[in-house]
């Protein structure tokens, strides 16, 4: 009896174990791992900004059909609350009527505004894959030094013939961020590339900017 017992309590403490360690592992991130930012639902996670502290952002986004959909205007944009660093970004976009302008803004922080100081992956028709750097925020492409304390702006075009596809046709972005290094892949197409980032940390936003613009299926995978 007393055998039986101490089997019954060795077996349940196993158990309890393994348990618990089970939990924890579902609480860890590693290399590869995806981590959805938007959950197809609603806006858990985000902050939705415009400059007009009185405006109504459920104006200008809304979710259906698991789907994000932006009116693009006023400026402004969506922003994970949490910030990131070493990652792999992908997301999808579509243009549901003309093509106009939004962007993807890497390592946003500080005041919220509308051009914050960050490193976008522009989304302009026809020019999706260019860099524009925000706020004195630096990067080397092509061994130049492109930062510029002084312009509010830098562009830096994308390398190829624009790769995007037609409004209402849903285009991809993988955006590598892995310390300094920044890569940015529209459809598979490398389109941009740059080293020595002065920024590699912060918030991931998306832009309110000029129209309908819709966005779905975003995650992360660390890599680190």
């Amino acid at each position: 009896m007393r055998q039986t017992v101490r089997m019954l309590f060795q077996w349940c403490m196993l158990l309890m174990f393994l348990s618990a360690f089970s939990g924890c592992q579902q609480g860890v991130s590693g290399p590869g791992q995806k981590i959805m930012l938007w959950n197809g639902k609603d806006f858990t996670g985000w902050k939705l900004y415009l400059p007009d502290q009185d405006a109504d952002v459920s104006e200008v986004w809304s979710v259906r059909d698991d789907v994000v959909h932006c009116k693009g205007r006023p400026n402004g944009y969506m922003r994970t609350k949490d910030k990131y660093a070493n990652y792999r970004l992908h997301l999808e976009w579509r243009w549901p009527d003309e093509p106009t302008n939004s962007g993807v803004l890497l390592h946003a922080s500080g005041e919220d505004q509308v051009w914050p100081k960050c490193i976008e992956c522009q989304l302009k028709a026809g020019s999706a894959g260019d860099f524009v750097l925000m706020g004195g925020a630096g990067i080397t492409v092509d061994g130049k030094n492109m930062q510029n304390p002084e312009k509010r702006f830098v562009v830096i075009p994308k390398k190829q013939q624009s790769s995007e596809k037609p409004a209402g046709r849903w285009n991809t972005y993988e955006i590598s961020c892995d310390k300094g290094a920044i890569r940015c892949y529209v459809n598979g197409v490398l389109q941009n590339e740059g080293t020595g980032a002065t920024i590699t940390a912060g918030w991931i936003c998306l832009q309110s900017e000029g129209g309908p613009i819709e966005f779905r299926n975003i995650y992360i995978e660390p890599l680190d």
